[in-house]
C-alpha cells in the first residue's frame, strides 16, 4: 500500500497510513482488519490494528502500539499456545 494521508472530517482526524503489513480477516461488511504502520492527527507512527473500509475512508476503534508495547506484546505470545486458549 502506498504512503497516502486522508481526513475523516465528521471528526476530525488525520491520519497517514505509512505500510500496510497484512490483513487478518475479512468481515461481513467487506471491511478487512488489517494491521498497518499509522500515524494520527501527525502523531508518530504505531503500528495499528483495527478494521477498514474497502476505501480506507472509513475506521472502527482499534488499538495502536508503540516500539516498546509491540515487543512486549510479541514476547508475551511466544509463549502461548493459541489452541489453549479457548478462542
Amino acid at each position: 500500500m502506498s504512503e497516502k494521508t486522508k481526513t475523516n472530517e465528521s471528526r476530525q482526524v488525520t491520519y497517514n497510513i505509512h505500510q500496510h503489513l497484512g490483513s487478518l480477516g475479512i468481515s461481513r461488511n467487506g471491511w478487512t482488519k488489517e494491521i498497518n504502520i499509522v500515524s494520527w492527527n501527525e502523531g508518530r507512527p504505531r503500528l495499528d490494528i483495527r478494521d477498514w473500509s474497502p476505501e480506507h475512508d472509513k475506521m472502527s476503534r482499534g488499538i495502536g502500539l508503540n516500539e516498546e508495547e509491540v515487543l512486549n506484546f510479541l514476547a508475551l505470545m511466544q509463549g502461548i499456545n493459541v489452541k489453549d486458549l479457548g478462542i
